[in-house]
C-alpha cells in the first residue's frame, strides 16, 4: 500500500473558482479563505515524490509558487519544492560541484543560514525595541503590560515564515 503525504500549496495569487474547481476534479484540496493556501493529500514512496508529482499535476491548472510537506518527516524536517530558474539552478550545480556537495545539501545549508540571519536580524530588532521602551518605562510596567497582552491574546502570532 503506497503511504499518502499531506502537502500545503501556497499560490502566488489568489486561485479563482474556475481554477479551484478544475484542479478539484483530479484530486481533493482544501483551501484557505483567501484562496492562496491549499491542503492536499497525495500517495507516493516517499514526501519529495508527492511535492514533485503535484507540482507536475498543479503547475499547468494553478499558480503554485511553493510545495511543503505539512508534517515533518521521520528526521524532522518539513521539505520544501521551489521551482528554481535555469540560471540560479546552474550557480546551484557549479556551486555544490566546488564544494563536492549534493546541489540539494547546499540548498538546505543556505536556506539554513539565511533563516538563522532573520532570527538574529529580528532578535536585534526585538532588543533595540525593547531598549527603547526600557527608557521611558520600568522593567515592571514592561512585564505586566506583555503579560495581560498575551493573557488577553490581543497580540497576534509574528509570521515567521512567508
Amino acid at each position: 500500500m503506497t503511504p499518502h503525504h499531506a502537502v500545503e500549496v501556497t499560490l502566488t495569487r489568489p486561485a479563482t473558482r474556475v481554477e479551484l474547481r478544475d484542479a478539484r476534479r483530479s484530486m481533493l484540496l482544501a483551501t484557505n479563505a483567501d484562496r492562496t493556501r491549499l491542503l492536499t493529500v497525495h500517495g507516493a514512496r516517499c514526501p519529495g515524490g508527492s511535492l514533485h508529482a503535484l507540482r507536475r499535476r498543479l503547475g499547468a491548472r494553478l499558480p503554485v509558487d511553493v510545495l511543503t510537506t505539512h508534517y515533518p518527516d521521520r528526521h524532522g524536517r518539513i521539505l520544501l519544492n521551489v521551482p528554481l530558474s535555469q540560471a540560479t539552478d546552474t550557480a546551484l550545480h557549479q556551486a555544490a560541484a566546488a564544494l563536492g556537495k549534493r546541489p540539494e545539501d547546499v540548498l538546505g545549508q543556505r536556506v539554513t543560514d539565511a533563516l538563522a540571519q532573520d532570527s538574529q536580524r529580528r532578535a536585534r530588532q526585538l532588543q533595540a525595541r525593547l531598549e527603547n521602551v526600557l527608557a521611558d518605562h520600568t522593567p515592571d510596567e514592561v512585564l505586566i503590560c506583555v503579560a495581560d497582552l498575551l493573557h488577553s491574546h490581543r497580540h497576534p502570532p509574528a509570521r515567521t515564515a512567508p
